[in-house]
Parts: structure tokens; C-alpha cells; sequence
């Protein structure tokens, strides 16, 4: 078989690097006006479409311009930094904001929340539209409040750094692009309730709770908190023990609502459809559904949008029947994912999700093959003569071959950025993951 380069097995590739080197040289410095970088890359992207007939080394060089010159820009636009702040100490303010994304409170009468500024007193209107991070004091005996809600705040209102190191929470949420955090804050009122689809999810949530519960949560509440940490994604529910067993063995990731989880539900989903004999369309339509309404319970974090992603592109491609080319699904759903939110690409998230991706497709696929090759089962046996347990033995050992190969590829990454995000080196963490994966 010929050699397949890396670009010819993912040609979108070379759309995401130059519009993520864009966004880092414009979290770097600033390269130039925005209306100069995308004006630039207007004309560059246009010199592009005549060259494309023409030129190929020409057409691929204006078009890896204009991207770089629009990824600069976009860090711009999305980052939406108000400069004049930046020198302006904390102050109070009374503002409204929409919640977007409710944190599992970690402490009674606390509750952590991503929200969009709606209205602002007058001379805080340029505050309008800019997300920020808010800390509420809420009633214990009341649920959190859902997304959607608007409600009016008042609290202590601060800038968050520029440019604040990516392995803390500051850097987070810069990441997410918010630029400001409101502390000490309490709710003044309710100024509109959540929408219908917000009551729904929150219930149909509470209703998975109790299943993960049911039966166990009496006996075993240790048990039940470690179902619904890795069902969904609730580490809240987990104890002080627990956490840091999880933490220190490189496990922890099994509570992240992430590519894990996504892949092996869509799987599950697309099984048990395929037993009640649903045609590919309408299979299509109710697998990604249901895995969307699980990601929206779940709080729509977005290493599980992302992954939500590579699995609606993967059964796209499956239904249009286009080759199967698992690369080329992570490309399109990195630059989907860049294109929408760009300041993904300097979360830790983003990071290790794609690193391990990468790592499994380029390394632990390959490695398995291999390994596979080098110890196969009854090499000596003609394959017309095996019976069913010979076949089922050579399944079984190609299972735990890939997913050792796999798991050596993960553990190659994880170690890394193990260390680098977290400052934790879990030499035993492919040992723990061969055993907890699985289960």
C-alpha cells in the first residue's frame, strides 16, 4: 500500500494549524488592527479562489494567510478584552446576567455559574454582552438556579489577567473567553425563569440521579457517588477519599464527561438500534438525539461538545457512505470547534483531549496492528480448521492487545500533560486505566 502523508490522510489539517498559530500570535502581541488582520485576510482568502486553478503552491500559501491572519483577528474579536479596565480597581456592581453553565456547588449556599451580561447601569453599560464568572450566595433549602434564568446580581465586579497561566482556574476562564468575575454576589431578583427545555432537562436529569441511586444509595452512598461522578460528571459526589485516590492513580479523567463516555454511549445507542431494525436514517436522527440530550444533562462541558462532534461527523460520513478516516473527523471537529469558540485552543482540555486523540489514532492504532502481528494467536494452524473457540480466543487476545497499545499511547500523553497542568506523576496510571476503562 503507498505511503500516505499526514495531510493526505486529513487535509483539513492544514486549515486548523495556520488559524490556531493565528490565535497564539494573537494572544502573544498584537499583530495589528482588527480591521487591518481582516481585511487582510479577505484579500488573501480572495487571491486564494483565483490562484486555486491556477497555482496549487500559490493557492496553499494565500489560504494558510488568510487563515493565520483570521485566527489573529478572531482571538481579538472572541478575547473582547475592555483595555480600560485593566487599570480599574474592584468595585461593586449591580448588573443582570443570563446563566449559561451552573458549576456542582462544592459548598452549601454557594453556587458558581458562567453568565452573559444582559443590562448594566449606565455607566457600566459597556458591560453588556460580556460573560463573566459568578460567585452567588444561594438558599440551601432552594435548587441552584437553571440555565437560561436571568436574574439581577449584586457583588463585587473585577477583571480577570489578560493573559493568566492555563493551568489555573483564571486560566480557564480566559479560555472560555471571559474577562471578568463577580464575587460576593448575591441575587436581587428573578428576572425572567428558565426556559420549558430548562425545567426539562434539569428534571430528566434528577430522574438519572435517582436511577444511579436506586437501591444502593442507603447501603453503599460511596458507590452511588462514584455511578453518578462517572455517569455524570457530578465529582462533587465524590469524597475527599476518593478524589484523591482517583487524582493520584491518573484515573480521574473516568469523571469527565469526555470522548470516553460519548464513544461508548453512541455505541450503545447505535446497538440497541440496530436490534430494533430502525433504517439508517431514521437511526441516524434518534442516535444523535439522544446523545445530545445526554450532553445537554450532562452540562454541555466542552470536551463532551467536541466529542459530541467527532461522533456526528463519524455517522455522517458512515451514512453518506464516504471512507472511514477517524483523523480526518478529529480535523473537521477541532476546526468546527475552533471556528465557533476559538479560545478553546489554549484550554487544558482542548489540549489533552485532541493530544490523546491524536496519540490513539497515530500511535496506539498502529502499535496494535503490530503487536497483533507479532503475537499472533494459531499462526500455524490453518484458519479453515479453527473451530469456535479458536476464533473466539483470537477476538478476545486482539482486544486486549489494542487495548493495551491504546493504553500505552494514552499513557505517553497523559504523563506529559499529567505533569504539566496538574504537577502530578502517576507512573501507575496504565495499570489503573487497564482495569477501570473496561469496567
Amino acid at each position: 500500500m503507498p505511503h500516505r502523508s499526514l495531510g493526505h490522510r486529513a487535509p483539513l489539517l492544514w486549515l486548523v494549524l495556520p488559524l490556531a498559530a493565528g490565535l497564539l500570535a494573537g494572544r502573544l502581541t498584537a499583530v495589528a488592527p482588527v480591521g487591518w488582520l481582516l481585511g487582510g485576510a479577505a484579500a488573501l482568502a480572495a487571491a486564494a479562489l483565483v490562484l486555486a486553478s491556477r497555482s496549487p503552491a500559490g493557492w496553499m500559501t494565500t489560504l494558510v494567510g488568510a487563515l493565520f491572519l483570521a485566527g489573529a483577528a478572531s482571538y481579538t474579536l472572541h478575547r473582547a478584552r475592555l483595555t480600560a479596565w485593566d487599570t480599574l480597581p474592584p468595585r461593586e456592581a449591580r448588573l443582570t446576567v443570563r446563566i449559561d453553565r451552573v458549576f456542582p456547588p462544592k459548598f452549601p449556599r454557594r453556587v458558581s455559574a458562567l453568565a452573559t451580561i444582559t443590562r448594566a447601569a449606565p455607566h457600566l453599560r459597556e458591560l453588556a454582552g460580556q460573560r463573566v464568572y459568578c460567585g452567588l450566595a444561594w438558599p440551601v433549602d432552594e435548587p441552584a438556579p437553571l440555565r437560561t434564568a436571568e436574574l439581577e446580581v449584586l457583588g463585587v465586579l473585577e477583571t480577570l489577567p489578560r493573559d493568566p497561566p492555563s493551568d489555573t482556574f483564571e486560566g480557564y476562564l480566559a479560555a472560555a473567553g471571559l474577562n471578568f468575575k463577580l464575587t460576593r454576589a448575591h441575587v436581587v431578583r428573578t428576572v425572567a425563569s428558565p426556559t420549558t427545555y430548562a425545567e426539562f432537562r434539569q428534571r430528566a436529569g434528577d430522574r438519572l440521579r435517582a436511577i444511579l441511586g436506586a437501591g444502593v444509595e442507603t447501603k453503599r452512598p460511596g458507590l452511588t457517588g462514584v455511578l453518578r461522578a462517572m455517569m455524570l460528571g457530578e465529582k462533587q459526589e465524590l469524597s475527599e477519599e476518593q478524589d484523591a485516590l482517583f487524582m493520584q492513580s491518573g484515573t480521574m479523567h473516568l469523571f469527565a464527561i469526555s470522548g470516553l463516555h460519548i464513544g461508548v454511549i453512541a455505541l450503545s445507542l447505535q446497538t440497541l438500534l440496530r436490534l430494533l431494525r430502525l433504517p439508517p436514517g431514521p437511526r441516524f436522527v434518534a442516535s444523535l438525539a439522544a446523545l445530545g440530550l445526554y450532553v445537554d444533562i450532562t452540562g454541555a462541558a466542552p470536551s463532551a461538545v467536541r466529542a459530541f462532534l467527532m461522533v456526528a461527523l463519524w455517522q455522517t460520513a458512515a451514512l453518506a457512505r464516504l471512507p472511514n478516516n477517524s483523523l480526518a473527523a478529529l480535523s473537521a471537529s477541532a476546526l468546527l470547534v475552533l471556528l465557533v469558540a476559538p479560545l478553546q485552543w489554549f484550554s487544558a482540555s482542548f489540549q489533552m483531549s485532541y493530544a490523546i486523540l491524536v496519540a490513539l489514532l497515530l500511535l496506539g492504532q498502529p502499535l496494535a496492528e503490530h503487536w497483533q502481528e507479532k503475537a499472533k494467536l494459531f499462526r500455524d494452524l490453518p484458519e479453515a480448521t479453527w473451530t469456535f473457540w479458536h476464533r473466539a480466543a483470537v477476538q478476545v487476545w486482539r482486544a486486549i492487545v489494542t487495548l493495551l497499545a491504546f493504553g500505552v499511547a494514552s499513557a505517553l500523553v497523559s504523563t506529559v500533560t499529567g505533569v504539566t497542568f496538574f504537577g502530578l506523576f502517576t507512573p501507575g496510571a496504565l495499570l489503573a486505566n487497564l482495569v477501570c476503562i473496561p469496567t
